[in-house]
């Protein structure tokens, strides 16, 4: 019985997989099509019916193109570092909290802390092995941004756990019954919002690759497959940041096509920042997280924790 329920997890988690993949590809579609609607023109439309293979057509060719060496790069660390950001990226994806065939993870929200944290050093190593001035200041930047904001979102986190008093996301949507922690908490919902825009970095804060004056920042040295994964890491982090805040202030999870739609929706607001909104100055970033980001949600941490002793 428990090898059958083993190889039962094994495929549900292999499912997920491939299904996270498959909605990654749409979601970069869907990005360029939206992309081109903003900026008055038409996105891709060749490849299939209105270009609804574009991204298989573009996953297939970076695959089959030929890996670039650098002569001076580090060799192991610069070929592995985007294999185990895209591993990272889907192992979180295993939070999901599913009612069937998955393990129910009771401390799921340390889990995302960690391997957040872990996706800085990826980005780190990607940038060091390349040997490349653009690629090191790139992933400087990329480094000091994600620890910053960590701090906000784990701040935030620790309000929400305080109002529910459990790590396991499931727990999440039988407090959100009645109303959702978005109206309880708006000030911190849109904090979270921006810091998970600054934690996948996404505009308006992508100075890990600020095409002005970094041409592409931590990546600028990799091509073919070792781009495709690093690209394929991101969006699919964007995916699961997008979920992550379904979960937390949107009424948590169900199998509906409620749950479906507010995911898009937030996937949209992405895409939708990023052909809106000019790149921030880079000081004023960190200036945002440690002067504002940090106060508020310290702020409101206190009050929710003098709150629970109050009702308690």
């Amino acid at each position: 019985m428990f090898m059958k329920d083993m190889i039962m997890m094994m495929l549900g988690y292999i499912v997920l997989i491939l299904g996270v993949l498959i909605g990654v590809a749409f979601m970069i579609l869907f990005e360029r099509k939206l992309l081109g609607y903003i900026q008055i023109r038409k996105g891709p439309n060749k490849v299939g019916l209105i270009g609804i293979l574009q991204s298989f057509s573009d996953a297939i060719k970076l695959f089959n193109k030929e890996q670039i060496f650098l002569l001076n790069s580090n060799y192991f660390s610069y070929y592995f570092s985007p294999v185990v950001s895209f591993v990272l990226s889907l192992m979180i994806w295993l939070l999901i909290p599913y009612y069937f065939n998955m393990i129910s993870f009771n401390l799921g929200v340390l889990f995302f802390l960690c391997c957040t944290s872990l996706g800085v050093y990826t980005v780190m190593i990607a940038g060091w092995s390349s040997n490349s001035n653009y690629a090191l200041l790139g992933s400087l930047r990329a480094i000091a941004q994600t620890i910053s904001y960590e701090v906000s979102l784990a701040l935030i986190m620790m309000s929400l756990i305080l109002m529910v008093m459990s790590f396991n996301l499931i727990n999440y949507m039988e407090y959100q019954n009645f109303i959702w922690f978005l109206f309880l908490m708006f000030p911190l919902s849109m904090c979270w919002l921006s810091s998970s825009f600054a934690e996948t970095n996404r505009t308006p804060f992508d100075f890990a690759e600020g095409e002005s004056e970094l041409v592409s920042g931590f990546n600028i040295e990799y091509s073919s497959g070792g781009f495709a994964l690093i690209f394929l890491a991101e969006y699919s982090s964007i995916l699961f940041m997008s979920m992550l805040f379904v979960l937390l202030f949107l009424g948590g999870f169900d199998l509906t096509l409620n749950f479906y739609l507010k995911l898009s929706l937030l996937s949209f607001i992405f895409i939708w920042v990023r052909g809106t909104l000019p790149r921030y100055r880079y000081d004023k970033l960190m200036y945002l997280a440690w002067k504002s980001y940090l106060p508020v949600s310290l702020n409101f941490l206190l009050f929710f924790f003098g709150l629970k002793i109050f009702l308690y």
